[in-house]
């Protein structure tokens, strides 16, 4: 394989990279389809089934059973609504409503809190470990920057150097095709 070749795969492989993460980012941002929810995950409270840093794939469904992965939000004094990861170990009835117990897998004990079906995102389908900690620097303005916007700009004036390449090699073709055709008529007609 010669040294052309390597860079070929390296550059399309790199392409493929940065074009995942940047639609990783914008469907993790948007939301985008509303029943799946690409989420990072921020803390080692699943590991060692879904480590720190992780991309994880929620799907929403109609029934959870024990032992699904979740994805839920909960409300805190100290913080707005977030995101939580954490296994279904179990159900209780409260006031006529069936609530979740919910557990990390690397907790000691059950969550203190119980949550209701209403605040679960979806079941985590699959995950891709480190995955995340790309996509989440991608959200940033910097991360955008330095793996959207800069690659983009070097891909696309590669592309345009190749287009007029290409492009130069035609016009110098035709015009050598064009200088051939004058000197065959010229040729035919001192023969002639």
């Amino acid at each position: 394989m010669s040294i052309r070749n390597i860079g070929q795969i390296l550059y399309w492989g790199i392409l493929a990279l940065l074009v995942t993460v940047a639609v990783l980012a914008a469907m993790s941002a948007l939301g985008i389809p509303k029943q799946i929810r690409l989420l990072v995950v921020q803390s080692g409270s699943m590991e060692p089934a879904i480590g720190t840093g992780s991309l994880v794939l929620v799907r929403s469904q109609d029934n959870y059973v024990k032992e699904d992965i979740i994805t839920f939000f909960k409300t805190s004094d100290n913080f707005s609504e977030q995101a939580i990861t954490h296994r279904l170990v179990g159900t209780e009835d409260r006031d006529g409503q069936k609530m979740l117990i919910t557990k990390g897998d690397a907790n000691n004990a059950p969550d203190s809190w119980r949550v209701a079906k209403g605040d679960v995102l979806g079941k985590v389908s699959f995950h891709v470990p480190f995955l995340g900690y790309l996509v989440g620097f991608a959200k940033t303005q910097r991360g955008f920057v330095l793996l959207i916007v800069i690659p983009a700009t070097v891909i696309v004036y590669s592309e345009a150097m190749n287009i007029y390449k290409e492009v130069k090699l035609k016009v110098k073709k035709k015009r050598a095709s064009n200088k051939k055709s004058e000197e065959d008529n010229l040729t035919k007609e001192s023969s002639v």
